[in-house]
């Protein structure tokens, strides 16, 4: 299911980013998974494998947030890192409630059970 943010909020106290999803479904992220999620080039590598969670060497903030285009957005990190994009669909998918944390399961069980038989015969 396609989606967007309607509102998005840095929480300087709380350390999170707060977004509300048109949806209606509300995401807290806090500041240094998004970080360790950074999906740049530099931070992951040039492969086309599954992002890796690169932790932080130190607590970050989001200095800015802006939109790019009419699909993501673009964080600058107080660590001075600036070049992620982070797609909505990407953002949704990090989404840390339990609601999101057991569809992503249950979606993850089903491409495995799903793997396990081609349907082809020999």
């Amino acid at each position: 299911m396609a989606t967007w943010p309607t509102e998005v909020r840095r929480d300087h106290e709380a350390r999170l980013l707060r977004v509300l999803w048109q949806d209606g479904h509300r995401s807290d992220y806090e500041y240094d998974v998004l970080r360790g999620y950074c999906p740049c080039a530099m931070c992951q590598g040039h492969n086309a494998g599954p992002l890796r969670f690169q932790p932080p060497p130190r607590p970050v903030t989001a200095q800015t947030v802006s939109q790019v285009g009419n699909y993501a957005l673009s964080i600058a990190w107080s660590d001075g890192h600036w070049t992620g994009i982070y797609r909505f669909d990407f953002l949704r998918s990090l989404c840390p409630c339990e609601e999101c944390r057991e569809r992503a399961a249950s979606a993850a069980s089903a491409r495995t059970e799903g793997k396990g038989s081609s349907g082809r015969s020999r």
